[in-house]
């Protein structure tokens, strides 16, 4: 699963290092970075929308349409049953899109009272983007409409099993624009594209375990450590 991630690019270094994300514009007007993006926070994400390409702020945790209570929100999707699920199966179809990072994090069980966190990133140090799924919701008593996503998960690659079974789905250049492509609705042609991220263009390290704690947000939750 993916449970925590980072984003701290600049929008203007995003636009130049991303190129899904060009002609997109960023309908929010700030943001700020963050070094431990947890659950029901604001998450950047792009997409093919009503005919344009857009970067736009959501809520993290998606919430199907015919959700009675936010509180059925799921942060992450599994590749292999999403496109059936009725939980995501119309997202998948219709509401495909790509949620911006510069890194994740996955925890290792060292003890029955201690998690060593790893820090998983592009060797280029390039931000990077998940394949995702948004929706709107609007529940009786919200005021306006929420947007909201998830993240794609597939098998963990040789890098990532050291830690998790698991880990998000990660895109790249034509992949990355034909999830977004709306003409696209045919399941079987999306299902190969999620597949795990090559291990040898990512890198793990062991870092702070200021992450773990709740209200730490800021670079010192990057920062590597000593392997032990």
């Amino acid at each position: 699963m993916c449970g925590r991630f980072v984003r701290y690019t600049s929008w203007a270094d995003l636009k130049k290092a991303l190129s899904v994300l060009t002609g997109a514009e960023l309908l929010a007007s700030e943001l700020r970075p963050s070094y431990k993006v947890a659950p029901t926070q604001q998450v950047l994400v792009a997409r093919e929308h009503e005919g344009k390409r857009e970067a736009v702020i959501m809520r993290w945790g998606l919430i199907p349409s015919w959700a009675k209570h936010k509180r059925m929100a799921q942060i992450n999707a599994r590749a292999d049953t999403a496109a059936v699920k009725p939980m995501f199966r119309s997202a998948f179809k219709k509401r495909r899109c790509l949620i911006v990072a510069d890194g994740y994090f996955e925890w290792r069980k060292l003890n029955a009272k201690t998690k060593q966190p790893f820090l998983y990133q592009m060797k280029s140090g390039k931000p990077f983007v998940f394949a995702g799924l948004w929706e709107s919701w609007k529940g009786e008593g919200e005021d306006e409409p929420i947007q909201s996503c998830a993240i794609l998960t597939t098998d963990a690659n040789e890098l990532a099993s050291k830690v998790h079974d698991r880990m998000p789905v990660i895109l790249q250049g034509e992949d990355a624009a034909a999830w977004i492509d709306p003409g696209v609705e045919d399941a079987k042609s999306l299902v190969p594209l999620l597949r795990p991220f090559p291990a040898d263009k990512m890198i793990a390290v062991p870092v702070s375990t200021r992450v773990n704690k709740v209200g730490e947000n800021d670079a010192s939750c990057i920062e590597p450590i000593a392997k032990g």
